[in-house]
């Protein structure tokens, strides 16, 4: 948490940065919160995609205690979705953070008609799953056990690349799930993105919110992976598949 307040605090300085991103088009952007966290977590991403010119959405399913929020097979997310694309009548990029981004590719695979791409901060959907400080408290508080066979196939589904455009934002100084578990494999519409950072950061971290704001602004179906040149290079140390 130390490293996430410094993070925060740094941001004053990155004004200029993030007042430089590409502008946004309108269209809609579900934020969802990580693990034992709610929309309030989300708020200043929320609030900076507003300022570029975005239509976003907090999840509004209260705490983040997986099935418990979203429904055994998601259901309830996936309401939320359908909800955001009868409103606006536009495709919906789903940014998820740490747990977020895990449930983003299981809502992407069942609705991929409504999902323009999905973004991951820090997100465990691939590799081992018990790579994580918090996996006690995950199954005390979800009620969900990682070795059932229901999960093991949920997070097998996972792993694979998702059937709409992806990006994965992670950092190696994670300090909460290895970051090997949050890189995508390597397929035409996939990328990573290294940050330096925290876990608990990465929502308040000035070179995350720029790579958003950037993956956000592309035209819908010319997705490409970010560019690292220029300054971006002194700011993202590695970027590509891993």
């Amino acid at each position: 948490m130390p490293r996430a307040l410094g993070e925060l605090g740094a941001l004053p300085w990155f004004a200029p940065l993030l007042l430089s991103a590409p502008r946004g088009d309108g269209h809609p952007v579900l934020v969802l919160p990580g693990f034992v966290t709610t929309d309030a977590s989300t708020t200043l991403i929320r609030r900076y995609l507003e300022l570029l010119g975005y239509t976003p959405f907090g999840w509004e399913l209260g705490r983040n205690l997986g099935p418990k929020a979203i429904g055994r097979q998601g259901e309830k997310l996936i309401e939320r979705l359908d909800a955001i694309y009868e409103e606006t009548g536009r495709k919906v990029s789903i940014i998820g953070w740490s747990l977020g981004g895990v449930m983003a590719r299981q809502v992407a695979r069942r609705r991929p008609d409504k999902v323009r791409q999905l973004i991951s901060l820090g997100s465990p959907f691939t590799g081992n799953p018990w790579a994580t400080n918090v996996l006690g408290a995950y199954e005390a508080l979800t009620g969900q056990r990682i070795d059932d066979a229901d999960t093991q196939s949920q997070l097998k589904e996972s792993s694979a690349p998702p059937p709409v455009p992806s990006t994965a934002i992670y950092t190696k100084a994670d300090g909460i799930v290895a970051w090997q578990n949050c890189c995508e494999p390597a397929d035409a519409a996939t990328d990573n993105i290294e940050v330096y950072g925290s876990h608990c950061g990465l929502g308040v971290n000035a070179s995350v919110l720029y790579a958003v704001a950037d993956r956000l602004a592309q035209p819908e179906g010319e997705w490409a992976p970010f560019k690292r040149n220029g300054l971006r290079a002194l700011i993202y140390p590695q970027t590509g598949n891993a």
